[in-house]
């Protein structure tokens, strides 16, 4: 006896083979899709990763940055040159505090022989020496001598700006000013500023450790680490993983012996307060001569604006440590 063919049977088959089939073209698909989202994502990362210097050094590059062609007082701005451990000419400002002149190499060094703070600054990643005339005018007024030497690839430095080669830049200015501009080590405040944070808090961890203390260590609107700041405007790139420019504050900052002062702004739009935070909380609780360190809260001030809107509380903490090289 045949059977007959249920075709309720019959045609939940094949509607069931029927989905199945139409699955497989729509799983292929979304595989596909994700695949070259994927590629994408990878393509980006890598293409960060092979530009990311370009998107942390801005250098102003000048023929010539003279105080002369800046129209800056020639008797107190004087044009430094020092050379790098690699050889290369490394070009710089030495200001001296108003109501001070020399007129030539001899008087320039008879100024420092005076004895009075030196403020070695480290600026931040973008422009030349030139930007920074004003600020070093306000903090000579401090009644101090201030330093600023181009970083390799700056102003009318030649050179590849790289947290490495600045590192090397870094050492070979300390050496410049203590062992030919004749400068006790006690007598000099490193102050570095955003990027120059980084650069300031490696040279201070490496002089430290050689049991090197310096007068003091200022930071203004500076981080925790490169990194951390990365992954605070890029949090869907693995920063950690592709970064090569690092700068670990946090982790140099730890063996810092000398006094600490950190300064950031509560609005910082380019480094986060809460990485200043993070920094200041790495640092050690006391200098080798028990000085506390400092953290000083700037209300209303972003990156770029500290002088404009904090200016008077900016050179009030800086003074505060050059009082301790002072005594």
């Amino acid at each position: 006896m045949i059977e007959p063919i249920n075709e309720e049977v019959g045609n939940d088959h094949n509607s069931q083979t029927l989905a199945a089939s139409a699955k497989k073209p729509r799983s292929k698909r979304l595989k596909r899709l994700v695949l070259f989202l994927l590629s994408i994502y990878v393509g980006l990362c890598l293409m960060l990763m092979i530009i990311q210097r370009k998107l942390i050094y801005f250098p102003a590059r000048e023929a010539s940055l003279t105080p002369a062609s800046l129209e800056l007082p020639v008797d107190r701005f004087h044009q430094i040159t020092v050379k790098s451990d690699d050889g290369l000419t490394l070009h710089g400002w030495h200001l001296l505090p108003p109501g001070r002149s020399a007129l030539d190499e001899t008087e320039r060094q008879w100024e420092l022989d005076l004895g009075r703070p030196v403020i070695l600054f480290f600026p931040g990643n973008a422009g030349n020496r030139g930007y920074r005339s004003t600020e070093m005018e306000q903090l000579s007024r401090l009644n101090a001598d201030v330093f600023l030497i181009d970083y390799r690839g700056y102003g009318d430095n030649t050179g590849v700006p790289s947290e490495k080669n600045f590192a090397k830049d870094a050492r070979s200015v300390w050496s410049h000013l203590v062992d030919n501009e004749g400068i006790s080590p006690d007598r000099i405040l490193l102050l570095g500023e955003s990027l120059g944070g980084g650069v300031a808090v490696s040279l201070a961890s490496e002089l430290s450790q050689q049991g090197v203390d310096p007068g003091g260590l200022f930071l203004k609107t500076t981080f925790s680490s490169l990194v951390d700041v990365a992954y605070s405007h890029y949090p869907w790139v693995p920063c950690g993983l592709l970064m090569t420019e690092r700068y670990p504050s946090a982790k140099n900052i730890i063996h810092i012996t000398c006094p600490i002062s950190i300064l950031h702004g509560l609005n910082d739009e380019i480094v986060p307060f809460k990485l200043a935070q993070r920094l200041y909380e790495a640092a050690p609780e006391e200098s080798s001569s028990n000085i506390p360190k400092t953290f000083i809260e700037l209300p209303t001030a972003t990156h770029n604006n500290v002088l404009q809107v904090a200016g008077k509380e900016y050179l009030k903490s800086v003074d505060a440590i050059l009082q301790l090289i002072r005594r």
